[in-house]
């Protein structure tokens, strides 16, 4: 997915270029804290560019090349996959894309050259000498064998033409060894020869519930051949909106690599089709799904008619020009984003990529808000404490509507936060009146792993879960006291490490000293005790206890309080006093049984 560039302003000196770059491409500007007056801040540049090259935004950087190359390098690897990194002179005289001319860097220099009058210092040889990417070709068009780019446009540097068939996107001198074709039928490529597929067609697609994949996929293959269309001149895979959750569906866009749009019945039924069904109609409230889906899309003309399987129905359609933007909604996708404790360098790239890609965040207004610069500018819905449910069902639902949500927690969502409840919903039985829509249930969900509290405690203290260990919540609000009480003596008399989350609030004091009282029945008055709060944060605190010295009032609900086993140890290290539980190596170099 092509994400939105960035415009970043590093100083006032560079500010006003930036803006007008900013406003040229319709994107953000994002400005260096204390030295620009931009409304989206960031403090640190290195970080900030690093954190949006890897959520693959394109980054236009209004500052030194260095600045952007140093920040980047780390993750480099794929230049296929790269998104665009270009510098921007202060003076807006020179514009230099450093990295992404398989993505469209070089188209984005030249426009960014034009709206400044500036020069674009295009270095890559295809576009300075030919003028064009042959590995890039523009919106609406595939390159079907990519891997012979390079040899072809070797060739052409060399001084030879190209033998030109059929219709085309660009101009390239004529002559010479190399063909360029342009067609919507199969054909094989080679070293010698690149083949470029105009895409106008869509394939429509119907299946009963829960159909083969494989019988879909092979249905599809049935039609494109008969019809004599390559796969590559495919822009869209279409369907009715009741499918959007059908694993058959999803299996054949993927192996197409195009995106799948889907209509609702009655858009459905308001497409004049040769096949109608009075069967499906009575089912899903439309004559057609397969033929009136491919023309919803495309309009047009249809080019094969519906091709029946057993479970599976394929059609396809044929637009007038190539498509660019298809019509349609795609499948509502809920990511569950896990932030970690909260700084950016403690968030995986995975997180800040959905969330960049998200349309719509969702979640505790003050996790949100540890997003930084990555939550301007984007729609948001701030629930309160207290409000889990009702966040995760407002999640789910917006992204039932077709949206890209993501729904924002600290720590990791799946310890003690909102992934169990989004299933939880989701698993809920359709009559019940608590159950989400239909459209809910079809949504895509994806969940990051975090940094939890107690890994990020551990890490600034030692190595406290050197050995084994468990969490367990003190808070009794959803979780009958006499069961915490049961755990905590399990894990007192099991000897774990324990990390003790949801320690205490305003009106509950007493659980966290109860548990205090039958850990000491168990391991030693000295136990050490960890109390780590605001982890990640500038106020972050870290405090050493011993367990029989451990009060209650030093404690907050920001705080995650790690006990020690009866083999857990502290050391004095010239950074300080560290906490760590010996795993057993000594005994094992000892010639000890580990078993």
């Amino acid at each position: 997915m092509a994400l939105t560039p960035i415009v970043l302003a590093l100083s006032a000196a560079g500010e006003p270029t930036a803006r007008r770059v900013a406003e040229a491409l319709g994107c953000p500007l994002h400005g260096r804290a204390g030295r620009t007056q931009a409304e989206i801040t960031f403090p640190d540049a290195l970080a900030h560019a690093r954190d949006l090259f890897a959520a693959g935004h394109a980054v236009v950087g209004v500052c030194a090349a260095g600045i952007l190359i140093r920040a980047v390098a780390p993750l480099l690897s794929d230049k296929t996959a790269e998104p665009p990194v270009l510098s921007v002179s202060d003076d807006g005289a020179v514009v230099v894309p450093l990295l992404g001319g398989h993505r469209g860097a070089n188209r984005l220099a030249r426009r960014i050259a034009e709206a400044l009058g500036a020069t674009a210092a295009v270095t890559t040889a295809g576009d300075v000498a030919l003028g064009v990417a042959l590995d890039e070709p523009p919106a609406g068009w595939a390159l079907a064998n990519p891997e012979h780019a390079k040899p072809v446009m070797a060739s052409l540097l060399q001084g030879g033409g190209a033998r030109i068939a059929g219709e085309l996107p660009f101009d390239l001198p004529a002559g010479g060894s190399v063909e360029i074709l342009g067609t919507e039928a199969p054909a094989e490529g080679d070293p010698a020869r690149l083949v470029y597929h105009p895409m106008r067609h869509v394939l429509g697609l119907g299946c009963a519930r829960d159909a083969d994949p494989e019988e879909l996929w092979e249905n599809a293959q049935a039609v494109l051949a008969e019809a004599g269309v390559a796969p590559g001149a495919v822009a869209a895979v279409a369907t009715v909106d009741l499918k959007l959750d059908e694993p058959a569906m999803h299996a054949v866009a993927a192996r197409l690599g195009r995106p799948l749009r889907a209509f609702a019945p009655p858009e459905l039924a308001a497409i004049e089709v040769p096949n109608p069904s009075e069967v499906v109609r009575a089912e899903i409230g439309t004559p057609s799904v397969a033929e009136a889906a491919a023309l919803a899309v495309a309009g047009g003309v249809l080019v094969h008619p519906k091709r029946k399987t057993a479970m599976t129905t394929a059609a396809l359609a044929r637009a007038a020009d190539p498509i660019t933007a298809p019509k349609g909604r795609g499948r509502g996708r809920l990511s569950i984003v896990s932030l970690g404790p909260g700084q950016a360098a403690w968030r995986a790239p995975e997180a800040s990529r959905l969330v960049q890609e998200a349309e719509e965040l969702v979640g505790y207004g003050l996790y949100i808000d540890l997003l930084g610069p990555l939550a301007a500018g984007k729609a948001r819905a701030d629930f309160p404490l207290g409000g889990e449910e009702d966040r995760c069902r407002h999640a789910l639902e917006r992204a039932g509507e077709g949206r890209n949500v993501a729904l924002i927690c600290s720590g990791d969502a799946g310890i003690y936060a909102m992934g169990a409840l989004v299933y939880e919903l989701l698993a809920r039985d359709p009559s019940d009146l608590s159950a989400v829509s239909p459209a809910a249930r079809r949504v895509e969900v994806l969940a990051t792993p975090g940094i939890s509290a107690l890994q990020a405690a551990a890490a600034r203290i030692g190595a406290p879960l050197g050995h084994d260990f468990c969490a367990i919540s003190l808070s009794d609000l959803l979780t009958p006291r006499e069961d915490i009480v049961r755990r905590v003596t399990a894990a007192a008399e099991g000897d774990f490490v324990i990390a003790f989350y949801n320690p205490v609030s305003r009106r509950r004091r007493t659980l966290l000293a109860e548990a205090r009282d039958i850990l000491l029945r168990h391991r030693p008055a000295g136990t050490p005790v960890l109390l780590a709060s605001s982890l990640g944060r500038p106020e972050e605190s870290l405090r050493l206890r011993r367990l029989d010295a451990l009060a209650v009032d030093e404690v907050d609900m920001l705080t995650t309080v790690l006990v020690g086993s009866s083999q857990t140890r502290t050391v004095k290290t010239p950074d300080g006093v560290r906490m760590f539980t010996p795993r057993g190596y000594a005994r094992k170099m000892a010639g000890g049984d580990l078993a």
